[in-house]
C-alpha cells in the first residue's frame, strides 16, 4: 500500500481503526484485499519492528497474518535486517517472548537480544553495579552531574546511550559527547541497542505522547530491562534524573520506581542539576541551536561538546541557504537552478554527509586535514558531484578558528560540579567571550592565519580565474579574514531580522560585491560584471516577482552564483556563532 497516496493511506487508517489500531509511522505496509478492494488483513514494518498487524473477523481462520509476516520477514532480510520484533504472538513462526505486560507482549525472531546480552556480559564485574540509560541529546552539565553523583554510590557504573537516531544529534555524536567528557574512573560507556528506550521497546518516548499506549510501552521497556539487561550486567540499581517539566519522562520515572524494585533492582531518582534557578535541559539547548544561538546553547554544555554544537550550526546555515527559494540560478526548493546534475535531495544528502564527516574527522589543530577528509566523504556521497566544495573550505575554516579561540580563552570545564560557583563562572566566561567587542577582529585574524597555511590549489577553475582576471578568489578572501562579510554582509543580514526576504536580499548584496568565480567560469568576465550590476539594482528596488524572473533567466542561461551562496551560508553561520 503506497502510504504517500492519500487514497491508500485513508484505506489503511480506516481498516486499522475498525480493528482498534492506529496507523503508526511505517517504512511500508502490506495488505490483502477482497474483490471489492477492501482491506481484510495487513501488516507493516518500521525499522526492525513489525507493526499494525490486523485481520478482519471474516477471514481470521485463513492464516493471512502468517502470510503477511512471512513476506515482511523476507523483505526485511533483503534489506539487511535479520532480527525482527513484534507486539503480538507469532510463536509458530519462530518469534520468542522477550518482554510482557498485562496488555501487550514483545517478541523477536533471531538472536539479537541474546547477542546484545552476551556483549554486556563481557563487562560484568564484582561489587555494586549501577546503570544509567540516557538520551543525551546533547550531553549537558545535567547529564555529567547525574553520572558524577551516581558514580559515587556504586563500584561500577555503566552508561548506555539511547541508540535511536535523532534529527538533532545522531547516536554516534551523542555517544562521542559522553565519552569525550571527563568521566569518573569507575564509569564505562557501553553501546546502546534496540532493547533500551528504543522505537521497538518505547516508541512513544520519541513522540512525547502520554497515553495508555505509552504507559504499556514503559512497562514493556522496564520488563525487558529487568529480565535481560540488568542481569547481564549484574546491575542492582538504576539511576535517573528527576523530571519536573516533561510529563512523559516523569511518568516513566514513577513507573520505574514501581516496577524495578519488584524485580530486585533499586531505583535512585536524583535531583536535576540547576543553573540560574532552572534545571539544565537538553531540549533548551536544541531550541537555542534552532534559533541560531551558539552562546545560549553552549552555556549548559561541557566544552568537549562545543564542536558538535558548531557542527549543528554549520548544517543549519547550509540548509537555510538551500531552503531559500528563488535564488537566481541556484538549487533551491523544487528547483535545480542552472545545475542539471544537482537537485534539492542531493544537496540535502551532501549537507548531512558534510556534518557527520566533520564530526568524525574534526581536528582542532589541523583544519586542512579535516577539510580534505570531509571533501572526500561528500564527493563519495554525491557520486563525484561538486555540491559543497567551496562551503566545506569556508565553513570548516571559520568553525575551527572560532573553536580555537574559545578553547584558548577557556580551555577546561570546572573540575567539580559540586562547586556550583565554578560552573557559574564558566558560564559567565563564555558569555563574556561572546560579548567581547574584540571577538570579531580576533576571529578575522585567526581565520586569516589558518588560511595562510592552505596551499593555493593548482589547476582548479577558481585558481585559474584568479590568475587570468586578477579577481579575489576564495583563498585570498579567507586570508584577509572575510572582511566584506564582517563589515557589510553580516550587518545587513542582522538588520533584516524579521524580513521574509532576508536571505534573498543578503544574497543580492553579496552577488553585487563578490568576484564570484562560479559565474566567471560559466559566463565570463563581462557577464559577471553585468550580474553584479543587476543584483545591486534589484536590491535597491527589491521586488519578489523580479527576483523570480531573474532566477528563471539565470537558470536558463546557466549563470550560477555558487560562491555567493557559500558566502550567504557563511554569513548565517558567523551570525549564529558570534551573536
Amino acid at each position: 500500500m503506497p502510504l504517500g497516496s492519500p487514497r491508500f493511506r485513508n484505506k489503511v487508517e480506516t481498516f486499522l481503526k475498525a480493528n482498534g489500531l492506529r496507523l503508526d509511522p511505517l517504512d511500508f505496509y502490506l495488505a490483502v484485499t477482497d474483490p471489492d478492494e477492501n482491506i481484510v488483513a495487513g501488516a507493516g514494518l518500521r525499522g526492525d519492528v513489525v507493526k499494525c498487524v490486523a485481520v478482519s473477523d471474516s477471514v481470521r481462520e485463513e492464516g493471512l497474518s502468517g502470510i503477511l509476516v512471512s513476506e515482511i520477514i523476507a523483505l526485511a532480510s533483503a534489506r539487511g535486517i535479520p532480527n525482527l520484533k513484534v507486539y503480538t504472538v507469532f510463536e509458530s513462526m519462530g518469534f520468542r517472548l522477550i518482554a510482557r505486560t498485562p496488555l501487550a507482549i514483545l517478541m523477536e525472531n533471531g538472536n539479537g537480544l541474546a547477542s546484545y546480552c552476551a556483549y554486556l556480559g563481557r563487562f560484568r564485574g564484582a561489587g555494586k553495579t549501577g546503570v544509567i540509560v540516557m538520551n543525551a541529546n546533547p550531553f549537558t552539565y545535567g547529564h555529567l552531574h547525574l553520572v558524577a553523583e551516581a558514580s559515587r554510590q556504586v563500584d561500577r557504573l555503566f552508561v548506555i546511550p539511547v541508540r535511536e537516531e535523532s534529527p538533532d544529534f545522531c547516536y554516534e555524536a551523542r555517544k562521542a559527547m559522553i565519552m569525550s567528557s571527563d568521566l569518573p574512573g569507575n564509569v564505562m560507556v557501553l553501546e546502546g541497542s534496540a532493547y533500551t528506550v528504543s522505537a521497538a521497546t518505547f516508541p512513544t518516548y520519541f513522540l512525547k505522547n502520554l497515553d495508555d499506549a505509552a504507559r504499556t510501552q514503559m512497562r514493556l521497556d522496564l520488563d525487558l530491562f529487568s529480565r535481560h539487561i540488568a542481569p547481564a550486567l549484574g546491575a542492582s540499581v538504576r539511576f535517573v534524573g528527576s523530571e519536573p517539566e516533561d510529563a512523559l519522562t516523569a511518568e516513566y520515572n514513577r513507573t520505574m520506581e514501581t516496577v524495578l524494585p519488584e524485580r530486585g533492582i533499586a531505583v535512585s531518582v536524583m535531583d536535576r542539576f540547576c543553573l540560574s534557578g532552572r534545571p539544565v535541559s537538553a531540549s533548551a539547548v536544541r531550541s537555542a541551536l534552532r534559533e541560531g544561538s551558539f552562546r545560549k546553547a553552549a552555556e549548559p554544555v561541557p566544552s568537549s561538546g562545543w564542536m558538535y554544537l558548531a557542527a549543528f550550526l554549520m548544517e543549519r546555515s547550509l540548509l537555510a541557504e538551500l531552503e531559500t527559494p528563488h535564488k537566481p540560478g541556484l538549487v533551491g526548493p523544487g528547483s535545480k537552478g542552472s545545475h542539471p546534475d544537482m537537485d534539492e535531495d542531493l544537496m540535502r544528502k551532501s549537507i548531512r554527509t558534510l556534518r557527520s564527516s566533520f564530526e568524525r574527522h574534526f581536528d582542532l589543530s589541523d583544519p586542512v586535514s579535516t577539510g580534505k577528509a570531509v571533501e572526500m566523504d561528500v564527493l563519495s556521497a554525491t557520486s563525484g558531484v561538486n555540491t559543497h566544495r567551496g562551503a566545506i573550505f569556508s565553513q570548516i575554516l571559520v568553525a575551527t578558528a572560532f573553536l580555537q579561540i574559545l578553547g584558548e580563552a577557556y580551555p577546561a570545564d570546572p573540575q567539580s560540579l559540586h562547586d556550583l560557583p565554578l560552573v557559574k563562572i564558566h558560564q559567565r566566561n563564555i558569555r563574556n567571550f561572546l560579548e567581547d567587542r574584540n571577538l570579531v577582529s580576533t576571529l578575522m585574524e585567526r581565520i586569516g592565519a589558518l588560511a595562510s597555511e592552505v596551499a593555493p590549489s593548482t589547476g582548479s577553475h577558481g585558481g585559474c580565474l584568479v590568475a587570468r582576471y586578477g579577481v579575489k578568489g576564495a583563498l585570498p578572501m579567507a586570508r584577509e579574514g572575510y572582511g566584506p562579510l564582517f563589515e557589510g554582509w553580516l550587518p545587513l543580514y542582522r538588520s533584516l531580522e524579521g524580513d521574509p526576504f532576508r536571505n534573498q536580499k543578503t544574497l543580492l548584496r553579496i552577488m553585487s560585491e563578490l568576484d564570484d568565480t562560479c559565474i566567471l567560469h560559466r559566463a565570463g568576465l563581462a557577464r559577471a560584471l553585468e550580474v553584479k550590476a543587476e543584483a545591486a539594482e534589484l536590491l535597491r528596488r527589491f521586488d519578489p516577482e523580479e527576483l523570480k524572473g531573474m532566477d528563471a533567466r539565470y537558470s536558463l542561461e546557466g549563470v550560477s552564483p555558487g560562491g555567493s551562496a557559500d558566502m550567504l551560508a557563511l554569513t548565517i553561520l558567523i551570525d549564529s556563532l558570534t551573536r
